[in-house]
């Protein structure tokens, strides 16, 4: 196991200077006068741009700027945003209030998805189950970039059963909304890898035998086959991370929360270099870790799988 961890901890470095490399080459040829971007139509003098030029080095070549980034990381420093905040002080800002969304998202489409997975599993064929694989197939059909204004629109300012927008002290009731939403964007698709795991556990050997042995189909269900099955709907609850991460870009600009994605999006549009690559980099740091521990609860869910 010791093993294994060390030889995980070494590809994650190279995982993240590869990912922050990738992402800070993309701003570097996207930008094209960052420091008007961020004036707008405000004109800048000539005194005031050679000093921020300096400031951030981008007057510099691109492995040079690169070079001061990583520089800074290393030593636990983001940098500055052009905006000239630390960008470890807006993200100590933004993070909780993401957390606290994705933390909710997760468990929100978690026990939908295994919940009706698993009763679509036992019950497959019937109604309920050829219900939930038309609604899935509407969800992977409508991007969050649809889904969320509507919600908005609908169940928020027409209907007002919940709150159109978020500030930063939200609570559970005003993220409720939001966090459902960004909940559709993979609750479809643990629905169904769930449906697909239990069916296929249900006909195995060891389910026949069970049964045969005199065990209930509720504690063969709930003890045996759950078990087994939930180990592909665990790595992808890992790996939706990612894409709760993406939608929440979209979630919180809708719904006007402060969070890291609706931060990532405002120096996206500034083009704030510094601001996107710092919180990208955050954002690499916890999907590396959260997939690390994805894999270490394989051998907890499964005793047949060692890592040597």
């Amino acid at each position: 196991m010791f093993r294994y961890i060390v030889r995980r901890l070494l590809q994650m470095v190279l995982t993240f200077f590869g990912a922050t490399f990738v992402v800070f080459a993309l701003m570097f040829a996207n930008q094209d006068d960052p420091l008007q971007a961020l004036a707008g139509e405000r004109p800048i003098t000539e005194s005031q741009r050679i000093a921020l030029t300096e400031r951030y080095h981008l007057d510099e070549p691109f492995l040079t700027q690169y070079w001061y980034y990583m520089k800074g990381l290393l030593t636990g420093d983001f940098g500055t945003s052009l905006t000239g905040r630390k960008i470890a002080d807006t993200l100590e800002t933004a993070w909780p209030i993401t957390l606290k969304l994705a933390t909710m998202a997760i468990v929100i489409a978690a026990i939908i998805a295994i919940s009706a997975g698993v009763y679509s599993a036992i019950k497959r064929g019937g109604i309920f189950d050829n219900t939930t694989l038309i609604v899935t197939l509407v969800l992977l059909s409508m991007p969050i970039v649809v889904i969320a204004p509507l919600a908005q629109l609908l169940f928020g300012i027409q209907l007002g059963w919940f709150p159109p927008t978020a500030s930063a002290k939200a609570t559970f009731y005003q993220l409720l909304l939001p966090a459902i939403v960004l909940a559709t964007s993979v609750l479809a698709t643990q629905l169904r890898v769930t449906r697909t795991s239990v069916a296929e556990n249900l006909r195995a050997d060891y389910v026949r035998t069970a049964r045969a042995k005199g065990l209930s189909s509720r504690r063969v269900t709930s003890v045996h086959v759950l078990r087994n099955s939930l180990i592909p709907v665990i790595t992808l609850i890992g790996v939706d991370l990612g894409n709760l991460m993406s939608g929440a870009i979209v979630t919180e600009g809708v719904f006007n929360i402060p969070g890291v994605g609706y931060n990532l999006a405002k120096g996206i549009r500034t083009e704030d270099g510094p601001l996107v690559v710092g919180f990208v980099s955050a954002l690499v740091i916890v999907f590396l870790v959260v997939n690390l521990i994805v894999d270490l609860l394989y051998a907890a869910l499964d005793p047949r799988i060692r890592y040597e």
